[in-house]
């Protein structure tokens, strides 16, 4: 009997490893409501349908700034197909999102997060308390995290075109299939 549960405990985590890439994918997306400059509400389940990317980031980090490049090159390509969503925290205000837009020619919406979204992502704990940006999360049309790009995969280049696409691409193919 023992080893039947063994057995079925590898079985998932083999599944959570093949269709989970990022440490913190692989469960539905919190849900929210943030509003961006206009004060428009943004929330997940207006983007279903679509893969959303999920970016938590600050506007005076050098890594984000880049991030944003990779994000709107990934939009330009997918179109209609994919939706970016940044999201800040304080210190971020209303000026310095509205700087940065206009320095980096950023088209998707930026939203205003007080950092109780950011703890839900992330996971923050009093435990785990750290919160290091950038930090991307990648939804699938149905509202799962499928993978996330740490700020790690972020300073060493992983975070690309490329390996953003390669995940979108795999999305779009549709959910993982079931394991019977």
């Amino acid at each position: 009997m023992l080893a039947k549960w063994v057995i079925v405990a590898l079985c998932v985590c083999l599944a959570q490893c093949l269709f989970a890439e990022g440490a913190l994918s692989g469960r539905r997306a919190p849900g929210f409501s943030l509003p961006d400059r206009t004060m428009k509400q943004h929330d997940p389940q207006d983007y279903r349908g679509k893969v959303l990317i999920l970016d938590m980031m600050q506007t005076g980090c050098p890594t984000c700034k880049t991030i944003s490049g990779v994000l709107e090159q990934v939009t330009a390509k997918f179109g209609a197909k994919v939706q970016v969503l940044s999201i800040v925290v304080p210190p971020d205000t209303m000026d310095t999102v509205q700087k940065y837009i206009s320095a980096n020619n950023i088209k998707s919406p930026i939203v205003f997060d007080c950092g109780q979204v950011t703890a839900s992502y992330l996971k923050i704990t009093p435990q785990n308390p750290a919160v290091k940006f950038p930090h991307l999360f990648l939804i699938d049309p149905e509202g799962m995290i499928r993978t996330d790009f740490d700020h790690h995969d972020a300073n060493s280049g992983k975070t690309t075109v490329k390996s953003i696409s390669a995940a979108i691409d795999q999305m779009l193919q549709g959910p993982p299939a079931k394991k019977r």
